[in-house]
């Protein structure tokens, strides 16, 4: 099998790039012949379509990436698979991608927005998104680099460090986290809540207005942001410095950063919606709160992207549930349970390693991989 792979390549630390860099290891590995090129770059893709003449063309995005993912190759006559992650109500497309002999998506979840959005599913299959469980592994706050970090964040050696990471750290459950750990800071051991976030217009605005949030709740001298640009290299030090990683999303299609929290030996404070009921299960590898609110729009605003005039207003035939918020008080539950509990964090972190190797790492994505392809396109 010969796979070309078109994503953000070469690979940014961000998601989408992630996850290509990771498949294409992957398959590397496995001895499949694989070469990976940036999804937007038309004439190195053409080149690969001329010379290389791959069986099948993965391309990494969302929905609105179609004409780079399926139909540029499409139009050079290679078979486009593409891989997708959902991003807001899928408004163009649709007979498209339900034309193809296979869409793969990042969760059950994720295809179960594609469906509610219009598209039939009957050639829709989850692949999950791999882990580097060689780099994410457990490792002792005394390692060098694990101290290091907790060092330069101000996070004292007996002190619960609590980390959400993300583009934002609000989209990631960071207010609904301040809520709950402004409710049981009386109760709980000594604490610092850090997010990590990434430095961008958006994120500085976002940061000012949580920043503001954690003030207001009295717990702003224990929550630090840190906005700086890093590498995939840095992120499993990070982890490991924490004691609980929480990130009850709005919004998840997988839930990358949690399943590598998991891979690190870290108990997962999550939400039970979206994503994260494919890749955490609650009381044994995480503990998730419930939703505690749909936010539902009745109507949206699509602009050329999605193959209208740009300010077009759109009106759902039912209203759609666009977020989530995770319920502040099991939050403050859960949080204080993991706080007080040391033997809890590490039961939870042990299993969810063991899960994170058996059903996410690299190589059993690639595997699955190449088991759907060949069957759902015949291939030999």
């Amino acid at each position: 099998m010969k796979v070309l792979l078109l994503y953000d390549y070469p690979p940014s630390p961000g998601g989408l790039a992630t996850q290509g860099a990771l498949l294409h290891r992957g398959l590397d590995e496995l001895g499949v012949e694989v070469h990976s090129v940036h999804f937007e770059s038309a004439q190195e893709k053409e080149w690969y379509y001329r010379w290389f003449e791959p069986d099948v063309v993965v391309g990494i995005g969302y929905w609105g990436h179609t004409p780079d993912l399926v139909l540029h190759p499409q139009r050079s006559g290679a078979r486009p698979v593409p891989w997708l992650v959902a991003d807001g109500y899928m408004a163009n497309y649709r007979e498209i991608l339900d034309a193809l002999p296979l869409v793969l998506v990042t969760s059950r979840w994720v295809k179960e927005v594609y469906v509610r959005d219009g598209l039939k599913g009957q050639n829709i299959q989850v692949l999950p998104v791999g882990c580097d469980t060689d780099a994410f592994i457990p490792r002792d706050k005394t390692d060098p680099k694990v101290a290091a970090v907790r060092e330069a964040l101000g996070i004292a050696p007996d002190q619960i460090m609590v980390l959400t990471v993300g583009g934002d750290a609000t989209s990631k459950g960071a207010q609904e986290v301040m809520q709950a750990l402004a409710l049981i800071d009386a109760q709980a051991p000594d604490w610092k809540y850090v997010c990590k976030v990434w430095p961008q217009p958006r994120t500085f605005q976002q940061n000012v207005t949580d920043i503001q949030l954690a003030t207001q709740l009295g717990i702003d001298k224990n929550v630090t942001y840190a906005t700086n640009v890093t590498s995939r290299n840095f992120m499993p030090y990070l982890i490991a410095a924490c004691d609980i990683y929480a990130a009850p999303s709005r919004l998840e299609g997988f839930g990358m950063i949690q399943v590598e929290a998991n891979a690190c030996g870290k108990p997962v404070l999550g939400i039970n919606a979206m994503g994260l009921l494919d890749t955490m299960v609650h009381g044994e590898t995480a503990l998730l709160a419930g939703v505690a609110q749909e936010i539902v729009l009745r109507e949206t605003i699509l602009g050329e992207e999605s193959g209208y005039t740009e300010g077009y207003r759109h009106v759902f035939n039912q209203p759609r549930t666009v977020d989530y918020r995770a319920s502040v008080h099991d939050i403050a539950e859960h949080l204080l349970r993991l706080m007080q509990d040391e033997t809890l964090r590490q039961r939870l972190g042990e299993a969810g390693r063991k899960r994170v190797v058996e059903h996410f790492d690299y190589r059993v994505v690639a595997r699955k991989f190449i088991d759907i392809v060949t069957k759902e396109l015949e291939l030999s």
